[in-house]
């Protein structure tokens, strides 16, 4: 088996070619992303930009320049951050366990972190804000967006998420709208054989980011880089995963999560992920991969060996893995789905993984008169108001924000430990 095991070996001349291709002058595909990179003013004023609008104050003021109504939500948050209004870890732990939290010794190592997707509207955010102080819930310490950014970037949503993750110590990752569902970000289609449902099986062939979209996809991650300071971005097309990794070797600050769709579905699928990750990672062992969506077909033994890798690699702190808890009630997963018993067998020994909660409790779900639906993601604004929906997307909102305490509450019976908006829930 050891000699068999040693024809695996990459050979040296094999790495060799591929810095030869990279570095090579008249390569097109780095050629074109080093004009790109030139466009924004090169790396180290793209980053100096990026660092600038991300500031809190920065957004603020721009919040304040345009008379942006956000604004008075976010004094409103950061008031209550600073009168300490929601509920601390001990005390959360003691609401839950009651005098014995005292004498428990929590170990912070294996600390699930809470996510919660989409919350594709400010407002939600704040409404859940709310719910969380009446009822001293726990915040999400992670924020997935699949709203259109185009759209909210007409009324500076983005600004105003953005300013509120800096306020509540959370991290969000935004979805660029170059990707491989209709329309792109320039009104027109990125694959012009696909439309909507009636083209689903197509997208098996056919979804992503084709010829010139992967490039497109980094003009639109630069333009809202420096913008608004957004860093972390959904990723969706290994084309796109592999500009990632290029623009961070080159100096470019991004991070990106890989999403569920991309199919992570087996440790072979993850090992040539995270191998990817590491050969393109800086001297300093860094990678812009911070974190990355286990198909939701996947059990416990996928992601223990999945941890495995990783961990080799020595990605351990800043590669999270990310497994869905619960999906929207419709339109992707086959119901019951719920994961939670196999997240609280797998926490207590696999470290920085994330409970993203998709959806609400199915007895919840199946009462309401519009269940959660992925399909909903996709819906503009202009449409969601004229079909009267935005109240009955808030409640499918606020019910995965309730499921999400369901699974800091599971994890703290067992003794076990979660990441919450660190600037909120004081340890």
């Amino acid at each position: 088996m050891t000699v068999l095991r040693r024809r695996l070996k990459i050979e040296e001349k094999n790495l060799q070619s591929i810095n030869d291709f990279l570095l090579d002058e008249d390569n097109p595909l780095v050629s074109q992303l080093l004009e790109l990179i030139e466009k924004y003013g090169g790396v180290d004023d793209i980053n100096k930009k990026a660092r600038e609008a991300g500031r809190i104050d920065t957004l603020m003021n721009l919040l304040r320049k345009a008379d942006s109504p956000y604004t008075e939500d976010l004094e409103w948050l950061i008031k209550q951050r600073d009168a300490d209004a929601f509920i601390s870890i001990p005390e959360y732990r003691r609401k839950i366990l009651g005098v014995k939290a005292d004498s428990i010794v929590f170990n912070e190592s294996f600390a699930v972190t809470l996510e919660i997707s989409a919350c594709n509207y400010f407002s939600w955010m704040i409404e859940e804000a709310k719910r969380a102080i009446t009822r001293q819930d726990l915040m999400p310490s992670r924020f997935i967006r699949v709203r259109s950014m185009k759209e909210q970037s007409q009324d500076y949503e983005i600004a105003a998420f953005a300013a509120a993750m800096k306020i509540i110590g959370a991290s969000f990752v935004e979805t660029l709208d170059t990707k491989g569902t209709l329309p792109g970000p320039d009104g027109f289609p990125i694959n012009v054989h696909l439309g909507g449902p009636e083209t689903i099986a197509g997208y098996f062939g056919g979804v992503g980011m084709p010829n010139k979209y992967a490039l497109k996809w980094v003009d639109e991650f630069l333009h809202y880089y420096t913008k608004y300071g957004v860093r972390q971005v959904l990723n969706i097309n290994s084309g796109s995963v592999v500009l990632g990794y290029l623009l961070y070797k080159l100096g470019i600050d991004i991070e990106f999560k890989i999403s569920v769709f991309l199919g992570n579905d087996n440790p072979y699928s993850c090992f040539w992920t995270l191998m990817t990750a590491k050969l393109f990672s800086r001297e300093d062992g860094t990678t812009p991969l911070i974190g990355f969506n286990l198909a939701n077909s996947v059990n416990n033994s996928t992601i223990e060996m999945s941890a495995e890798i990783r961990n080799a690699f020595g990605f351990e702190d800043m590669v999270r893995l990310e497994h869905h808890i619960l999906e929207t009630y419709r339109s992707i997963v086959r119901q019951p789905y719920d994961r939670l018993g196999e997240l609280l067998d797998i926490a207590d020994h696999v470290g920085n993984i994330s409970a993203k909660h998709e959806g609400g409790l199915l007895e919840i779900e199946k009462t309401r008169d519009h269940p959660s639906d992925i399909l909903d993601y996709f819906i503009s604004k202009k449409d969601i108001e004229a079909q009267r929906l935005m109240d009955k997307l808030t409640i499918n909102y606020l019910d995965k924000h309730d499921a999400l305490n369901r699974t800091a509450a599971a994890l703290t019976q067992r003794g076990l430990t979660f990441l919450a908006a660190q600037n909120l829930h004081r340890a």
